[in-house]
């Protein structure tokens, strides 16, 4: 009789504390409202339920129930307890006025260690009414407008099943971050959008972005100075200005790209391929980017296919001195088995610098044609590139 007394217990005991592990922070039980008009900043009832729940010891989820939740910028920062799961089951809804922002971020994850943000429900960015105060292609000193979700160092996370749409500049923005996978998205905005790139990651390694559907007014993609150990794969992208490094190489201090494999991916309707791009300009310390795979793509109707550009300017205000070259080495680069259609008269082009010649570069497969029947035939152009080409190429490779 004793030993079953203390077995049931230790039943109970054990029941208690897994009950205790886990809890579920429903905003609305906070006071949220989901009209899609109250603003639920001024209520504060997500970062009431996110204090607590980032208190919990234990596993525990904020709960985002379905309705449409108007929301301005909002921090939700750690370090927390236990694993943070940010559910988002209903839309999330910006303001539509841009200078009603006061930072460059809507929604920002801070500081925080196993995080994981899905849920199947919406970010809307009401980008729209913003656009039109972008002038950043003038304007190298324009006014930054917000970023829909940015993570900053953020270490073993998940961001899954969830859409964004309009946003007023980049959806996606990831800085600082270490073992980070997206998966399940979908990213959309105009292609006359600005600057709304899909995904854009600076200074953060071990991220993986797999089955996820971008058509933007940017990049797909981006990967800025200091990004590490980055797999790409089963990405539609379309329209957009494609995946891209860079643009790298100009200021001082930049921290070297390492590792990046794109592969098993369709890039449809974008000015751009797959892109590596860097300024000419000269820095005091070269700038390292470097082993770079880019495998089973398929191109439809890409204007540049494939581009290596050390002699980047985006805008009519960059300064033009023939003399003055990109500091960026790029090395160890790989194109492998790439196929599809170009809408331009080139297919890949390397314009690699001067002072830093492009070294180790490969292409093994390529097959690009013209987009429209009657357009000819495509070229590739080479200058300043070094490496070696393998088995069949149209057209021919100029490596």
């Amino acid at each position: 009789m004793v030993a079953i007394f203390l077995f049931v217990m230790c039943l109970l005991v054990y029941s208690t504390e897994a009950q205790v592990q886990y809890k579920v922070f429903n905003v609305n039980d906070y006071g949220a409202n989901a009209d899609g008009n109250t603003d639920n900043s001024v209520i504060k009832a997500f970062l009431k339920a996110w204090s607590d729940a980032c208190r919990w010891q234990g596993k525990s989820t904020i709960l985002i129930p379905q309705g449409t939740y108007m929301l301005k910028e909002v921090i939700f920062s750690g370090p927390c307890n236990a694993w943070m799961n940010f559910k988002i089951e209903g839309t999330l809804k910006a303001p539509s006025d841009p200078y009603s922002f006061k930072t460059e971020n809507w929604i920002n994850f801070r500081y925080i260690n196993k995080l994981n943000v899905g849920g199947g429900g919406t970010l809307d960015g009401q980008g729209s009414s913003a656009w039109e105060t972008n002038d950043c292609t003038k304007n190298p000193n324009c006014r930054p407008l917000p970023t829909t979700m940015k993570f900053d160092f953020i270490t073993n996370g998940n961001i899954h099943h969830l859409r964004s749409i309009n946003s007023k500049q980049s959806h996606f923005v990831v800085f600082g971050c270490d073992q980070m996978t997206f998966t399940k998205l979908r990213i959309i905005a105009p292609d006359e959008s600005p600057n709304t790139d899909g995904i854009k990651i600076g200074k953060s390694k071990g991220i993986n972005i797999t089955s996820v559907t971008i058509g933007t007014g940017d990049d797909c993609i981006a990967m800025l100075a200091g990004t590490r150990n980055v797999l790409i794969s089963d990405v539609f992208c379309g329209p957009g200005h494609g995946i891209s490094v860079g643009s790298l190489g100009k200021n001082e201090g930049e921290e070297d790209v390492d590792n990046i494999v794109v592969k098993n991916c369709t890039i449809s309707g974008t000015n751009n391929g797959v892109r590596i791009k860097s300024w000419a300009v000269q820095l005091k310390k070269t700038l390292m980017a470097s082993n770079f795979l880019y495998e089973d793509i398929v191109m439809d109707n890409v204007q540049f296919p494939i581009i290596i550009d050390q002699d980047y300017c985006p805008h009519s205000s960059c300064q033009e001195d023939s003399s003055v070259q990109s500091s960026v080495q790029i090395s160890n680069v790989a194109y492998k088995n790439i196929r599809g259609s170009g809408n331009s008269e080139v297919a890949a082009s390397f314009k690699c610098s001067q002072n830093k010649p492009c070294q180790g570069i490969t292409m093994d497969n390529i097959n690009l044609w013209p987009y429209a029947s009657d357009s000819g035939s495509l070229s590739n152009v080479c200058l300043n590139v070094n490496g070696a080409s393998y088995g069949q190429h149209n057209p021919p490779s100029c490596i």
